[in-house]
């Protein structure tokens, strides 16, 4: 928490400074940055992110295992079981630990140190977030890299397949930071509890969504699955680890539109974020 106060204070020093538009933007991304490095040291330092991490590598070693007993399917096991390792795990990490970005800090009461800073209340969310997504992006990294050198292994050298997962990897980290995103809209006005009840709901509803519209087209209660098809996130549009599993890689169009839709999804859930934060009273 000190290193958030130290950050911000050396921003509004160079923005005191320079002065005008340019500068308070720039002030802003820095106190932004500077929680979200804070909130990155805070994840490192968790054991549960080591664990998990080891836990991955080991099951990974474990379908190399499972792999070299099914002759000619080993790479298929070993991407099947590497990448929902991978989607397990980091959704495990998103909502137990993006439930308690918050409340963490109410709990330790040092959101009063940080607001008595020039601090807007999205900026601390943004920060927030920013953070546990930069926690993600490397222990995704690292269970990609550990499946694709259990391929190589299996492999006996070069293999297309070690490649050819990572559009899929990319898609899962993309559902994770939608998942990180749904956390925090519901650890904004609730107990971590409940948050991790609700977006675990999110998380399992979102891959039905195609279920959700056929129920929403065969009548009775369509007023209620046609919402919850529409402002539920489609999960479904990143379930690439089967196809990615035979060799198949999504299409360019169907690739970015996921990517860009998992970010306008992520925008407006931060958005709605700030707007109930701001309305909450620590007092």
């Amino acid at each position: 928490m000190r290193s958030i106060v130290r950050d911000m204070e050396h921003a509004e020093e160079i923005s005191g400074a320079v002065g005008g538009a340019g500068a308070r933007r720039a002030s802003t991304a820095r106190r932004v940055l500077a929680i979200a490095r804070n909130t990155f040291r805070e994840a490192v330092r968790d054991r549960v992110l080591y664990n998990l991490v080891l836990f991955v590598l080991l099951l990974t070693g474990g379908a190399v295992f499972l792999g070299e007993l099914s002759a000619a399917q080993e790479a298929k096991i070993i991407v099947d079981m590497g990448l929902s390792a991978m989607l397990l795990f980091g959704v495990f990490i998103a909502i137990f630990v993006g439930v308690g970005l918050v409340y963490k800090e109410i709990e330790r009461r040092t959101i009063y140190a940080i607001f008595s800073k020039p601090v807007g209340r999205g900026e601390f969310l943004a920060g927030k977030y920013l953070g546990l997504c930069l926690t993600l992006a490397v222990n995704v990294s690292v269970m990609g890299a550990g499946v694709s050198l259990a391929l190589l292994y299996v492999r006996g050298g070069y293999d297309p397949l070690a490649l050819n997962i990572w559009p899929a990897v990319a898609l899962v980290y993309v559902e994770l930071m939608i998942v990180v995103a749904v956390a925090l809209l519901f650890s904004s006005f609730s107990t971590p509890a409940l948050s991790a009840l609700l977006t675990f709901f999110v998380f399992v509803i979102g891959h039905f969504s195609a279920d959700l519209k056929g129920l929403a087209a065969q009548g009775g209660a369509r007023l209620l699955f046609t919402a919850l098809y529409y402002l539920l996130p489609n999960l479904s549009n990143y379930a690439y680890i089967t196809a990615a599993s035979h060799g198949q890689t999504p299409t360019p169009t169907n690739f970015f539109g996921a990517v860009l839709y998992g970010l306008a999804y992520i925008a407006v859930l931060l958005a709605a974020s700030t707007l109930i934060f701001k309305r909450r009273n620590f007092k």
